[in-house]
C-alpha cells in the first residue's frame, strides 16, 4: 500500500533497540500515553540501548522478562509532510514504511494517509 505523509516527523531516539528472535528481553513499563499506542514495553537486552518494543514481538517468561519471537528494530524514519512510502507491517499504530531508495523505519499512522499508487 503507497501512504503519502501528512504531519511531519522526528526520531527522538537515534540509536533504536535492535534484537534477534530469541534475543533475551527485559520487561518494563507499559506505555501509557495519549497517542493510544496499545501494547508498548519500554524494554532493553544486553549490548543494546533500551527502547519501546511493541508487546507482539515478544513471550512473558516470568514477571519482567521475555523472549524475542521475531527480529525487530525500533528504527524511526523521518519524515516530511508530502513524502509518499510504501507501507507494510503495522504494529500498534505505527507502520514499517520504506523509501523509493530503500531506507526503511516506522511511522506513526496519524502521520499518514493512504493513497492510490
Amino acid at each position: 500500500m503507497h501512504y503519502e505523509v501528512i504531519q511531519r516527523h522526528r526520531s527522538e531516539y537515534p540509536t533504536p533497540i535492535t534484537f534477534a528472535k530469541g534475543a533475551p528481553l527485559f520487561v518494563g513499563e507499559r506505555y501509557e500515553g495519549s497517542q493510544g499506542w496499545e501494547d508498548w514495553y519500554f524494554c532493553s537486552t544486553p549490548g543494546q540501548r533500551e527502547g519501546w518494543v511493541p508487546a507482539q514481538v515478544f513471550n512473558m517468561t516470568a514477571p519482567g522478562a521475555a523472549v524475542a519471537m521475531e527480529d525487530y528494530t525500533a528504527r524511526k524514519l523521518d519524515v516530511e509532510v508530502g513524502e509518499r512510502l510504501e507501507g507494510g507491517r503495522e504494529l500498534g499504530g505505527w507502520l514499517w514504511c520504506v523509501r523509493s531508495g530503500g531506507e526503511a523505519g516506522w511511522v506513526p499512522l496519524d502521520c499518514l494517509q493512504e493513497v492510490s499508487a
